[in-house]
């Protein structure tokens, strides 16, 4: 992508929006997660998680049967079945088909942070239940727990032969998957693409107990309060799972068959640290931030809405806040905003779930504002930032964040589109 805005492209370089599929912990849809978001509506209950107990935790309740047949399910994992559901989803909203002459010409971009963990752990489980006898370990074990699973799964339902296979990019998958796919249309490597991500974290107890063990764990006696990013009491992250499948494809293509857009993809930067496993580097966010904006021929000033990564836990929350401070802080038109005090941290789809969020904003002039802050942490304190309920805004631009650990950065930003 070169320096310039992203208007002055021709039409067939321009990467659009055309459908949107997703399930959070609170919605199905996007119309019914939007909703939610504006009214406070909490995706965070109780969960009975194997050798730990009743933990708070995000999970989507979605037909898991609506587009797959029983014994594919039955073959297949959760992540698959997300991604199956997301993408059928956002086929239907795009009003797209798959057409037998461009089956090979469609590419499947799924963002994800782990993949095996939860048939790896079950089939492990199984295996002490009956005296380690390797007979109950599933022949279905291997295809279930290669890391392209989730693409190859909705490959396999959606008849789709085009390239199809994950972007592992830790909790920053959700940006990755929508920048890859604009990356392979942009160069002809397909027509147009599915792309997002997805997570089925809550199916495994290991992510909770690593959690637990780095005391980044959320909690508290309300499920719905369990994550409290940027407040003063904040401890940690809410597990949750969830999914967010996007149709990419050029302007021109868009306009051929008169599809809604909902945005465009204006720019992007990705970034790594280098300096920690866990503890985020704002140095480098700031720079991820403030080359996305360059990319896209933009400033901070024309950023209506940032939409930050904010996980809940004590430190990531604040690195982060300063890199924002940084970037935005002599913005007066910048509103900031996060999500994941609505539906936990939904990992790989995280990134992918919360821009969804905010991009009704282009039409319905409203940023929702942040869940759970009781009592801002004054080291998280930020101009713009939206603690609760929501602001009315002409809204045109969004910069949204997508952190992930290994010190991986994402800065996506999209613009409404206007002919």
């Amino acid at each position: 992508m070169t320096s310039q805005t992203w208007t002055t492209q021709p039409d067939s370089y321009r990467i659009v929006i055309t459908g949107i599929g997703l399930t959070a912990p609170n919605g199905n849809n996007l119309s019914e997660f939007r909703k939610n978001l504006l009214e406070g509506v909490s995706g965070l209950d109780w969960m009975e998680v194997r050798h730990m107990g009743r933990l708070a935790a995000g999970n989507c309740d979605f037909d898991e049967k609506k587009y797959q047949s029983r014994k594919m399910r039955k073959r297949g994992t959760r992540a698959g079945a997300i991604g199956i559901y997301c993408a059928h989803e956002a086929l239907l909203d795009s009003g797209r088909t798959i057409e037998e002459e461009e089956r090979d010409d469609v590419g499947i971009y799924v963002g994800i942070t782990e993949h095996g963990n939860v048939e790896t752990e079950n089939e492990i489980h199984e295996l002490y239940q009956n005296d380690l006898n390797t007979e109950f370990w599933s022949h279905h074990h291997n295809p279930r727990t290669v890391a392209n699973a989730p693409a190859g799964e909705i490959s396999l339902n959606l008849g789709v032969t085009g390239p199809a296979y994950t972007v592992g990019a830790a909790c920053a998958a959700g940006n990755l998957g929508l920048i890859h796919g604009a990356q392979m249309i942009r160069a002809g490597e397909v027509k147009w693409a599915i792309a997002g991500g997805i997570s089925e974290s809550t199916h495994t107890f290991g992510i909770f107990a690593a959690f637990n063990a780095q005391g980044a764990l959320g909690s508290d006696e309300d499920p719905a309060k369990a994550t409290k990013p940027l407040d003063k009491e904040r401890n940690g992250i809410a597990v949750s799972e969830g999914g967010c499948l996007y149709i990419l494809e050029t302007l021109e293509s868009a306009k051929q068959r008169g599809a809604k857009i909902y945005g465009e993809i204006a720019g992007y930067h990705v970034n790594s640290d280098a300096t920690d496993f866990v503890l985020p580097n704002n140095e480098r966010q700031v720079q991820c931030m403030n080359k996305a904006m360059k990319k896209a021929g933009l400033e901070a000033k024309n950023i209506d809405v940032v939409s930050m990564h904010a996980t809940g836990t004590s430190l990531g929350d604040i690195q982060e806040a300063k890199a924002v401070r940084e970037v935005f802080d002599h913005s007066d038109n910048t509103l900031i905003n996060a999500t994941k005090g609505f539906i936990g941290h939904c990992m790989g789809a995280a990134g992918a779930l919360e821009l969804a969020g905010n991009i009704p904003s282009f039409e319905d002039s409203m940023v929702h504002g942040c869940k759970n802050i009781f009592d801002l942490d004054p080291e998280c304190e930020m101009k713009g930032l939206v603690t609760k309920g929501h602001v009315n805004k002409d809204v045109k631009i969004i910069l949204n964040n997508s952190f992930g650990m290994l010190g991986i950065n994402s800065a996506l930003i999209i613009a409404k589109y206007e002919n």
